[in-house]
């Protein structure tokens, strides 16, 4: 196909999918892989492919603020990257030190007041990364409006192994109790400041799996994940929609099986019993096919007071499966 038809179908394409789109997630994490593939098939170094990757990058910033993503991490350098070639790993640090510097002082950065943050062990990476990281956070600290995690010597199980290190520090020398230890206190001492649930992870290159990317926040969450084919530089604003398509369904999915659960225990165990299961069924009835659609709304009974706050506490573990 020539490239200018190619073109005008790629458009039209993510006009179709722009329009099937009825909402978006709020936290979006990325592996970008396949820079050094993309590389090596044009003839290219490694040096070249990130290059080429942070042109991608730069554009999936600007399609997640389009579409009303507020969060977004980047697997940008693992631990376990560490083991590549020095001279490979200096250049990325150079490209990561220009581009931290020329992204946090970029207009468009300040426009809209993106705040960006590393998180990870940073401590491990050279002293003119570390000072880029530094610089680029305290110029966008004050920001808000979109977050974006960049993740630097990450490792996810380290961050979890960390984090429950200092909450068993911290009942030894007896600043809190065991039985206080909950969800917070763990989300807590992960990263300094506070990290959304994921909703949506995203990986380019053909391989289908998460290599320990934020698995508190994603895998706690019930993310859905996207993989796809093309390399991290080729990555198209087509992929990216089909990537928010699949977060869609997957939430429809979720919405639907909850309901039909509800349904199901209501029918079981009888309405005056399950005001929780009343309030889901209400609260999901547009997700179900409308044959399996209960008439009306299940008020409560006149003598019954509301489940207020409680609606959660029927399932939640958010699974999808049918």
């Amino acid at each position: 196909m020539k490239r200018w038809l190619r073109r005008r179908v790629d458009v039209v394409y993510e006009r179709v999918l722009s329009r099937e789109l009825s909402g978006a997630p709020t936290h979006v994490a990325v592996i970008q892989d396949g820079n050094r593939r993309y590389a090596r098939r044009s003839g290219g170094s490694a040096h070249e492919g990130h290059r080429a990757g942070v042109e991608t990058t730069e554009r999936v910033l600007e399609w997640c603020q389009d579409v009303g993503v507020e969060e977004l991490t980047l697997y940008t350098f693992s631990t376990e990257n560490f083991d590549r070639p020095d001279e490979e790993n200096e250049q990325l640090f150079d490209l990561l030190c220009e581009k931290l510097r020329e992204f946090a002082d970029a207009d468009r950065v300040h426009d809209n007041e993106v705040c960006i943050r590393a998180i990870g062990e940073t401590g491990m990476l050279p002293d003119r990364v570390q000072a880029a990281v530094d610089y680029a956070q305290r110029r966008t600290r004050e920001y808000d409006r979109f977050v974006l995690n960049i993740a630097l010597a990450y490792g996810g199980r380290s961050r979890l192994l960390e984090a429950a290190r200092g909450v068993a520090r911290e009942v030894e020398s007896g600043d809190i109790s065991p039985a206080e230890i909950d969800v917070e206190a763990i989300e807590h001492r992960l990263y300094d400041r506070p990290v959304r649930d994921v909703d949506l992870i995203i990986r380019t290159g053909g391989d289908e799996r998460t290599s320990n990317f934020l698995p508190w926040h994603a895998n706690g969450n019930e993310a859905a994940v996207f993989f796809c084919t093309p390399y991290w530089p080729e990555f198209s604003k087509a992929d990216f929609l089909r990537a928010v398509r699949t977060y869609e369904h997957r939430e429809e999915s979720w919405r639907r099986t909850r309901a039909r659960r509800a349904l199901a225990l209501l029918g079981a165990v009888g309405d005056a019993d399950l005001p929780e299961a009343r309030s889901i069924v209400d609260r999901f009835r547009d997700s179900l096919p409308t044959g399996e659609r209960p008439e009306g709304r299940l008020e409560p009974p006149a003598d019954e007071p509301d489940a207020n706050g409680t609606v959660e506490s029927l399932d939640s573990s958010g699974s999808t499966a049918d």
